[in-house]
């Protein structure tokens, strides 16, 4: 019996969705609707408790799904196969089989800080195309900038010079999940990833120590743990030994006398602030990394507290927690403008855009407001076209021009709103239009059913 990797490529990316994404695009089909030009726009209701922004991150991937969205033959007689689709219309299978998306595509470019109900981008394409991008490009946007803005946080409270390293493959949701998520620690402004497969994809150097095992392995074979960290710079030379598996202030003064010095420790348990105080008396010139389900409120508490760390490896915390709630909802059908109304879930209607304002390079203040509008003085739109009719318009950005406009795109947030500890609601307004828009939708009667 072979156990299938359930690890998806992207000739996979058709029936890697939810149901009911097909059973609508079947519908649409079969009533004549597929191919009504349709506009989803996807967002965040509200931002997860105690974060006054989002960095919004997987665009790249979003665009890589949309242009390898295809079905083989194989893929549809496996549709065919589970009889859920035995009343299909001749036109659903039709236009699955010629497959492709030929809409567009608008986002905001990775790395931009965004709001509650400010959409992270735009697809505008035949209906049952538009559908059916839904569940992947939730899926992506949604876990990448829960990362980004968990990494953006950290590198805001641990300043440029700190080295950040992202160790979080073992904790994250899934392998696929784990390299998405050392991709949006980067593009936020983490300096490294251990994951050895993200890393050399993304073309960087990967990151790492040890782990506890190297040093019981030699205590217990070789005598001492000592002779492990011997072997591990034999072979490794500057890198950082782990010191904290038996006594870390006496594997500190051993290391004091080593020549060459010892170029970085790494701690990862007890008393971080007491203990990298203790080991830099001993070793002076050592960089000494910290660990252990480190987050930004752990940082900030270890800074306050004058600890001497140098750099930190970020996991559990990173990867996982809050989620952002990203919702993927129509908000025009074939020019028609349409919002949802259910309680708490209220939708706001049409194509939008987002007009920032700036005031001396500070962000002041937000306007969202619809696509044909234009940019008042001082205010600069955010969403950008990044696919027309399937084809993407630019070239991929690299992780580092990424990091570098999370980083311009946090530090123009006011202060009140990028603190850790209750930060300050952001000021977006709705424009006139949009308000009128919506005003004009809610009160639009229902049709009434042809008899």
């Amino acid at each position: 019996m072979t156990y299938p990797a359930l690890l998806a490529a992207p000739e996979d990316y058709g029936l890697l969705t939810d149901l009911y994404q097909l059973t609508m695009a079947s519908c649409y089909a079969g009533e004549g609707m597929a191919d009504r030009p349709a506009s989803f726009e996807l967002f965040t209701r509200r931002q997860p408790s105690g974060y006054g922004y989002l960095i919004a991150v997987g665009l790249a991937q979003a665009i890589d799904y949309l242009t390898h969205l295809r079905f083989s033959e194989p893929q549809l007689e496996a549709l065919r196969q589970t009889g859920l689709f035995d009343h299909a219309p001749a036109e659903f299978w039709q236009r699955l089989s010629q497959g492709g998306f030929s809409g567009d595509l608008w986002a905001v470019p990775e790395g931009t800080a965004v709001f509650a109900n400010q959409p992270l981008l735009r697809v505008e394409a035949p209906l049952w195309q538009a559908q059916l991008a839904e569940t992947y490009l939730l899926n992506t946007l949604n876990y990448q900038t829960l990362v980004a803005t968990r990494a953006a946080r950290l590198r805001d409270v641990a300043g440029p010079a700190t080295k950040l390293l992202e160790f979080g493959t073992r904790r994250a949701f899934s392998p696929q999940g784990a390299l998405w998520g050392a991709r949006a620690a980067l593009a936020a402004g983490l300096d490294e990833t251990s994951n050895v497969l993200a890393a050399l994809e993304l073309g960087r150097q990967p990151a790492g120590t040890m782990a506890h095992a190297l040093v019981m392995v030699f205590a217990a074979l070789e005598g001492h743990e000592d002779d492990a960290f011997r072997a591990f710079q034999r072979y490794f030379p500057g890198s950082a030994l782990l010191i904290d598996t038996y006594d870390t202030v006496a594997a500190a003064e051993r290391l004091a006398a080593q020549v060459p010095p010892v170029a970085a420790v790494r701690l990862d348990s007890g008393d971080l602030v007491e203990l990298s105080k203790a080991v830099r008396s001993h070793l002076p010139q050592a960089k000494i990394f910290a660990s252990g389900d480190l987050d930004e409120y752990e940082i900030a508490r270890l800074q306050r507290a004058g600890a001497a760390i140098d750099g930190y490896g970020l996991g559990t915390k990173l990867v996982t927690g809050d989620p952002v709630n990203g919702v993927y909802k129509l908000v025009e059908i074939d020019g028609i403008a349409v919002m949802k109304e259910s309680s708490h879930k209220a939708t706001l209607p049409g194509r939008k855009q987002i007009f920032r304002r700036y005031d001396g390079g500070q962000a002041v203040g937000d306007r969202l407001g619809l696509i044909d509008e234009a940019a008042a003085p001082g205010e600069q739109p955010l969403l950008q076209l990044v696919v027309k009719q399937g084809q993407p318009l630019q070239g991929l950005e690299s992780l580092d021009a990424i990091a570098a406009r999370t980083a311009a795109s946090v530090a123009s947030l006011p202060p009140s709103v990028r603190q850790l500890e209750h930060p300050a609601p952001y000021p977006v307004a709705l424009s006139a239009a949009l308000e009128d828009l919506a005003a004009r939708t809610r009160r639009r009667p229902a049709p009434l059913p042809q008899r």
